[in-house]
């Protein structure tokens, strides 16, 4: 089929509608920074996480100068990079979030034929941690989660679409918020007759109720420490797939009823055989191998994350404060939608369209290489001396100021201690002499 779209930049315009905008803006109200309005402050971030440079200025200086390169009849922009951060940190999260609302109904109105399978719409859900800097203020606001001594994190919950491994929604913490707790928050999020597909890790009585609470059926994988129970003796090395039901020990205790589901086995290799637990009792619904199919499907929320951490990159954010790396992490999310979406394209497979993803590195590459072009054609003489100049200034600037802290190690250190100073022995100062009397 045909692209909609000739270039990345006009694809991007396809996305961030003024409709899109307007929602956001009615969100918003009133502003405070007229330097840093609500459209430039997202823009310029959205750029910076797909430009390419060595520091967060140079990025910076790059990301601003396209924007003002492309709206020549707007009012410019602050020029510090301090500046941009504080209206950054002065953003409400409630407008960011109506932002990305007002994208995921346009992709809904747009994609919502293509996008089921089998009569459900396969959604991931996978969770990861992201390395924060080592500031005084990170370490006290956000702790260290997991070993010792280790850096501030942010935990990161997104749901995607299957098979087209397109970032659907996402949620932000701390890092040491709950999997769980964040999935709950994204159930609304949810497409109509969605199936949640999530590892071992998605286990609970709660989790469950509260998605089919939610209108929504649910497949993951179960391990050793689930414990389900069956109306009669099974084999389990002939087994396939049967009703069970799940009722741990706190919900007996509370009174609750417990839950029939369907357990499923699918064979694996080497004997490594895969169980999975859904709430779709019948067969006809979700098959065997449908389900399969389906879980397979699973490992494209981790190519997400992959992308997300090494190619744009954003292994270890930039921001020195809780606000400003809360703003980043969900603004650089976005991006990273945004990105996903040029390379989805819509695929015939028999009689049916389903929606299948090209390659995020040529899609980043492609956007880079336009906003190379936009920045050397569409700046004006003082716009192009202005970038060159702030580019010259960043890459030729020192380091910045450095803040003595103690840095965590594996072990602490240990000065070495003073040298041992003794008295000459007398038989040793009689060879001493005999050497200097020959020299």
């Amino acid at each position: 089929m045909r692209p909609h779209c000739t270039t990345a930049l006009a694809a991007l315009a396809r996305w961030l509608t003024p409709q899109v905008w307007k929602e956001a803006h009615r969100a918003a109200g009133r502003r405070r920074s007229k330097r840093w309005d609500l459209h430039p402050l997202v823009m310029v971030l959205v750029v910076m996480t797909w430009t390419a440079g060595d520091s967060e200025a140079e990025r910076f200086a790059s990301a601003r100068a396209f924007y003002v390169a492309r709206h020549q009849r707007q009012q410019r922009p602050g020029e510090s990079l301090a500046g941009f951060q504080k209206a950054l940190a002065q953003s409400p999260l409630p407008v960011l979030h109506a932002l990305f609302a007002a994208v995921r109904r346009l992709v809904a109105s747009r994609w919502g034929r293509d996008w089921s399978s089998g009569g459900f719409v396969a959604v991931a859900c996978d969770g990861s941690r992201q390395q924060c800097p080592r500031s005084a203020a990170l370490e006290k606001r956000l702790g260290c989660c997991g070993k010792k001594d280790s850096a501030p994190m942010l935990y990161l919950t997104s749901l995607v679409l299957l098979p087209a491994g397109l970032l659907w929604s996402w949620c932000v913490g701390p890092g040491t918020a709950s999997e769980h707790d964040q999935l709950r928050q994204l159930l609304p999020t949810l497409p109509r007759c969605a199936l949640l597909v999530g590892d071992a890790c998605f286990l609970g009585y709660d989790l469950f109720t509260d998605s089919g609470a939610a209108g929504a059926d649910f497949l993951v994988r179960v391990s050793s420490r689930a414990y389900l129970y069956t109306d009669g003796r099974r084999r389990l090395r002939r087994y396939r797939q049967g009703p069970v039901y799940y009722w741990p020990g706190p919900a007996r205790k509370q009174g609750r009823p417990p839950l029939r589901l369907r357990l499923i086995r699918v064979a694996g290799r080497k004997g490594r055989d895969v169980w999975l637990l859904t709430s779709v009792l019948e067969s006809t619904r979700l098959s065997r191998r449908q389900a399969a199919e389906v879980y397979r499907w699973r490992w494209r929320a981790e190519g997400v994350y992959r992308t997300y951490k090494r190619t744009l990159p954003k292994l270890k954010l930039w921001g020195r404060t809780e606000a400003l790396v809360y703003r980043e992490a969900e603004v650089s999310l976005l991006a990273l939608q945004l990105l996903l979406l040029q390379g989805v394209k819509r695929q015939r497979v028999g009689s049916a369209v389903v929606l299948v993803s090209g390659s995020p590195r040529q899609a980043l590459l492609r956007l880079r290489g336009e906003i190379t072009v936009a920045l050397g054609a569409e700046l004006g003489p003082r716009q192009r001396r202005w970038y060159r100049e702030r580019l010259q200034r960043v890459r030729a600037g020192g380091p910045g100021k450095k803040v003595r802290r103690k840095w965590p190690r594996r072990k602490d250190h240990k000065p070495p201690k003073p040298p041992k100073v003794r008295v000459i022995p007398r038989p040793l100062k009689a060879k001493l002499r005999r050497y200097f009397d020959v020299a």
